[in-house]
């Protein structure tokens, strides 16, 4: 399709990266999307057990019991599991600290399938000024995969955040161009030292203080460990840009019962923008090559408009930054 629009000399796209979220998941978790929302309330707050339960044994860490707001326990730290059609918010990481501090926790691990934007990596900052250290990580919808639960395949990584910023090219015809400046992660591998004492003579590619690191292990026992990522750009595998999120409002229908009787199917905006994928660079096999600035984009009408930057790591975890601007 993309190719007949290009050919055509209309306006087509590479590829777009499409996300069913939430729906997707309530889909998985037997919870019924169109439902009337007191209904599907309902039948999340039924499926919660089962929920929590699926996430901790993926996450391979012990339920607690009486720990409010924490679910789990694992290597020292608490488990807080976000919920499963909304994102971890502010709120939720400011209460799982303060919960530890006066529990006299020194480490937690909130999960999620998606975050607040702009919780990382002050939150983060934030809570180890008090004390407390906190990993924000991602819940992998391979958990929602039985065999992958079973084998211990389901990978857990961390939360992590995107700068960027725009320059005005004209003011004239109100083109702009928007820039990545800055990517941070946090990432760690869970049992690592354990992971490298099991390991046989040979090379593996793993996580280290926030690094990739290649470790390989000599016949003899030594072990030697090679930063692959050196730059901060070396963690990003493609990045694109919406010149104007708000453009967009996300709708459902909800489904709404009349007075007679009758079922009618009302639009609802969801509080968020669907992203538009409208420019975007990515590496190839052949071309390790990353643009860091994008193509000139022209406003057709003047006022501040909201961009929308999303980075796509080497991991294949999106992160979203939207900065304002006024053209």
């Amino acid at each position: 399709m993309q190719r007949e629009l290009k050919a055509a000399g209309k306006p087509w796209r590479s590829f777009e990266i499409l996300n069913l979220g939430k729906y997707e998941r309530q889909w998985f978790a037997g919870i019924d999307p169109t439902l009337p929302e007191p209904q599907r309330l309902a039948a999340a707050a039924r499926a919660e057990g089962a929920y929590v339960s699926l996430i901790l044994e993926a996450y391979k860490a012990e339920a607690v019991e009486q720990s409010p707001p924490f679910h789990g326990h694992k290597a020292g730290a608490f488990v807080v599991i976000g919920a499963l059609d909304s994102p971890v918010t502010e709120t939720v990481v400011h209460d799982a600290v303060d919960a530890a501090r006066r529990m006299g926790i020194g480490r937690i691990d909130v999960l999620g399938f998606e975050f607040e934007m702009g919780l990382a990596p002050r939150l983060v900052d934030e809570a180890r000024a008090k004390g407390v250290a906190v990993a924000l990580r991602y819940i992998p919808k391979d958990v929602f995969d039985r065999r992958a639960v079973d084998k211990g395949q389901v990978s857990f990584h961390d939360l992590a955040y995107v700068e960027a910023s725009a320059k005005v090219v004209s003011k004239r015809d109100r083109s702009i161009t928007v820039s990545l400046t800055d990517f941070g992660v946090s990432y760690r591998q869970d049992g690592l030292e354990s992971m490298i004492e099991g390991m046989k003579a040979g090379t593996r590619v793993t996580v280290e203080g926030g690094q990739v690191v290649k470790i390989v292990k000599a016949k003899d026992g030594t072990v030697t460990r090679d930063i692959l990522t050196k730059e901060w750009t070396d963690w990003i595998d493609y990045w694109a840009v919406d010149f104007d999120y708000a453009s967009r409002p996300e709708t459902m229908l909800e489904t709404v019962t009349q007075p007679d009787g009758s079922v009618k199917h009302v639009p609802q905006w969801t509080g968020r923008y669907i992203f538009e994928n409208e420019w975007q660079s990515f590496r190839t096999r052949k071309s390790r090559a990353l643009e860091l600035t994008s193509a000139t984009h022209a406003y057709a009408t003047p006022g501040r408009k909201q961009i929308a930057v999303k980075v796509i790591d080497i991991f294949g975890n999106d992160t979203t930054k939207i900065i304002g601007f006024e053209v």
